[in-house]
């Protein structure tokens, strides 16, 4: 079943509500000289779109009219009408996962991967826009975990003192799997009601982080499915440090997801936390957290820093009859990216958008995220139809498993790589 990534503030999703608009037919129906484009958003999205929407309607005279679906409503509608070929929009926000799926049905955007906008993206989204050998989306804006850290627990002069009594180093924010594990080890104090970290059993993102950041260069398995990684060396090592940490962490590991995880750390229970870069900003004033947050780029492994980017990319629907609308548009919103910062999500998707305001006071977590989206390690996740399947079907419920004492580890990614192997022949 797919998830309300947004809704649970995940990979690419967000908290904040935003009321549902009523859905009309739009450009795809209308004629090609109409002033006017329909694009069919995620509702978490939209308020991304809106200020690039607003200023292209005073630069052009085109009115943009947002169609807002709940995650699992839009997919839904695209998968229907792109598989009936009558389209009632011109454009639609994707995510990244959905652009296999998708990608006979959408316009190839070749012609604006430049080489100038693909210097100003992460290499992860240009190879991930890459559909089988044509552009089949522009990233809009773009997401990662990163690093999230109490600041009053390291600044701490007594933790400092005790943290290198054991230790031997400094108290710092941890850049690595070994300093994570001793931060993690150090603040966990049951007694008190706090944990150094904790452990999402219900999602696969995080882990498949960990397993970039051994080192491993095809996550889970590659494009053309061929070859499946699942079971070999780097998997069992990304499994091993995920599933150790759970010893610093409450309890419940094995169904806790998103939002659990951030509510766990707004309430002070955990001293870190690896999380959605967007969710900084959106840190409640009432938390008990609030004002003493610190944010650093993702952990690295024995392979170096690495997230999972959580993108989504504006498509135009081959069945529109507004091409050339929808394509302005789309090229539009790549040249304003950066008129996305300000809004509730905060997300842009070029790397100069992010430069611009990363040192502005309330943008603390854009250097940690480019730091992050920007490592070699950080690689895209496989450009397969069958990706939201696998996700459900077999790398959830292979976590949760493992989480459980005296699970078989090995045992577990072996099963699993035969599942995936049977969803994908």
């Amino acid at each position: 079943m797919l998830r309300k990534k947004f809704a649970a503030a995940a990979a690419i999703g967000t908290a904040v509500a935003l009321t549902l608009a009523g859905c009309g037919v739009g450009g795809g129906g209308g004629s090609s000289s109409d002033k006017s484009i329909t694009v069919l958003v995620e509702a978490g999205g939209h308020a991304e779109l809106q200020p690039i929407a607003d200023l292209y309607k005073k630069d052009t005279g085109t009115t943009v009219t947002f169609v807002e679906l709940p995650y699992d409503g839009l997919y839904n509608r695209l998968n229907s009408e792109f598989t009936s070929g009558a389209v009632s929009f011109d454009v639609a926000a994707l995510d990244s996962i959905w652009l296999p799926a998708f990608k006979d049905a959408v316009t190839p955007l070749d012609k604006l991967f430049t080489s100038d906008v693909k210097n100003d993206l992460f290499p992860a989204l240009v190879k991930e826009a890459n559909v089988g050998g044509a552009y089949a989306g522009m990233p809009v804006w773009t997401n990662s975990e990163i690093l999230y850290y109490r600041k009053d627990l390291f600044d701490d002069a007594a933790n400092k003192s005790a943290f290198k009594a054991k230790y031997g180093y400094d108290l710092v924010p941890p850049t690595t799997w070994q300093q994570y594990q001793d931060a993690a080890e150090f603040f966990t104090q049951p007694a008190k009601g706090l944990y150094g970290t904790d452990v999402k059993g219900a999602v696969e993102t995080e882990y498949l982080a960990t397993l970039s950041q051994t080192g491993e260069k095809t996550m889970v398995l590659n494009d053309s499915g061929s070859e499946i990684t699942l079971g070999d060396e780097n998997s069992l090592k990304a499994l091993d440090f995920y599933t150790g940490l759970q010893k610093y962490a409450p309890a419940g590991s094995a169904q806790l997801d998103w939002a659990g995880a951030q509510n766990l750390f707004n309430q002070g229970k955990t001293a870190m936390m690896r999380f959605w870069a967007h969710a900084y900003r959106q840190i409640p004033k009432d938390a008990s957290v609030y004002g003493k947050v610190g944010v650093a780029p993702m952990i690295a492994g024995p392979g170096g820093i690495a997230g999972v980017p959580g993108a989504w990319y504006l498509s135009v629907a081959k069945a529109s009859k507004k091409q050339q609308q929808g394509l302005d548009f789309v090229k539009f919103a790549y040249e304003h990216n950066e008129l996305s910062a300000n809004t509730s999500l905060g997300l842009v998707a070029r790397k100069s958008a992010f430069e611009k305001y990363q040192d502005q006071p309330g943008f603390e977590n854009y250097k940690p995220l480019v730091e992050t989206l920007d490592a070699q390690a950080t690689i895209p996740r496989p450009a397969t139809p069958k990706w939201q399947q696998i996700v459900d079907t077999v790398l959830v419920p292979m976590i949760q498993k493992s989480l459980q004492p005296g699970a078989d580890k090995q045992a577990l990614l072996n099963a699993a790589k035969e599942q995936v192997q049977s969803l994908v022949k």
